[in-house]
């Protein structure tokens, strides 16, 4: 059967095939983690649950990652070249890495300094493989934006695990906006479109335990992967993408570009931003865990764990539809630009002022 053919049928198969082994995979785990994956009762505990949990959620995610790389290529007769495609196999590559990385640190609590160059390491990987941002005239800049953005955007959603769901529930909104993005380009057959489709699927069967009351979290290996896996999708969807096009010649734009990705990753993007001014205000570090963040101010103005979840998801969609509202324009208007960009920009501020006021007893 020639799956190409039928996009919905491959999508369906994808999403459902995925779901049911992330569910089966994350069920397993759980069944045989007592030990393995959770950290130790007297360890310090910076997260927002005071239970230990087991932390093994990255590990299914590379699992199935796995399965469906090696899926697709069987499903497509690498038609598509999933292995042969140098940009797909840097994205491999670099989760790798990153996997990897956050498995170490899971179980070993590994330096910063340690995280920071494989993190780094995961941008290089990235360049080298054909996938970086296109800017600047000047090719040293590109790649040292792109290597900013990678760790940026790992970091961002390694702080934003702080909640259950919130890292999942934030990940799945981006990945849906891939997926209306490359049907809208007529991209719904490119390998990496059938790998966030298989990405979202995990993500599904991962929330199944991760939802508020969570029963496991994702971990570094979790949070790690996903970054990575952010980064690539924004440099591909986002940084790069012509916006406007003009006499049929692809224009970018870099305010409408930038006014994009604030769009589609608003909510780790404001949650970092956030936790960076307000730790730098009181002195303190903006590496060092702590339960200030956007997640834990709106706990403590009375939003319960469930609806925060529901919220990030929410704020990210709409953040998303503007971005696809954006990229449909046929011509560039600065002034409707900015008027969109109103609403990261007015987000940002009012849960800056929510995690300034002082809290009451």
């Amino acid at each position: 059967m020639n799956f190409l053919a039928n996009i919905p049928l491959l999508y369906t198969l994808l999403f459902c095939g995925t779901l049911i082994f992330s569910i089966l995979i994350n069920e397993l785990l759980l069944n045989f983690s007592k030990n393995l994956g959770t950290r130790r009762n007297n360890s310090v505990q910076i997260r927002w649950s005071s239970t230990a949990k087991p932390a093994l959620g990255g590990l299914s995610f590379y699992i199935v990652f796995l399965f469906a790389f090696i899926t697709l290529e069987i499903i497509t007769q690498g038609k598509q070249g999933f292995f042969s495609t140098l940009k797909i196999v840097g994205l491999l590559c670099s989760v790798t890495a990153a996997f990897l990385m956050g498995m170490a640190d899971d179980a070993y609590d590994t330096k910063p300094l340690v995280k920071f160059i494989v993190q780094c390491l995961c941008g290089i990987i990235l360049i080298s493989t054909g996938t970086k941002i296109n800017s600047f005239e000047s090719e040293f800049l590109n790649y040292s934006l792109t290597i900013f953005w990678v760790v940026a955007i790992m970091n961002s959603i390694n702080m934003l695990d702080n909640m259950d769901g919130i890292s999942a529930v934030t990940t799945l909104a981006i990945c849906i906006f891939a997926v209306f993005f490359s049907a809208q380009m007529n991209l719904e057959t490119q390998p990496l479109t059938l790998i966030i489709i298989a990405v979202i699927g995990t993500l599904c069967g991962f929330l199944a335990y991760n939802w508020h009351p969570s029963k496991m979290f994702m971990g570094d290996s979790g949070s790690q992967f996903l970054g990575i896996f952010l980064a690539f999708c924004g440099i591909e969807f986002c940084w790069n993408i012509p916006v406007i096009e003009k006499n049929n010649f692809p224009i970018i734009y870099p305010i409408n570009n930038l006014i994009l990705v604030a769009l589609v990753f608003i909510m780790p993007l404001t949650d970092t931003a956030i936790v960076v001014i307000n730790r730098t205000l009181k002195g303190s570090s903006p590496f060092v865990g702590g339960k200030d963040h956007t997640t834990h101010n709106l706990f403590y103005n009375g939003v319960t764990e469930k609806k925060i979840a529901f919220l990030f998801f929410m704020i990210n969609i709409i953040g998303a539809g503007l971005a696809l509202y954006l990229i449909n324009q046929s011509d560039f208007n600065l002034q409707r630009s900015l008027l969109i960009a109103a609403y990261p920009v007015s987000l940002f501020l009012f849960l800056l002022y929510l995690t300034r006021r002082k809290r009451h007893a």
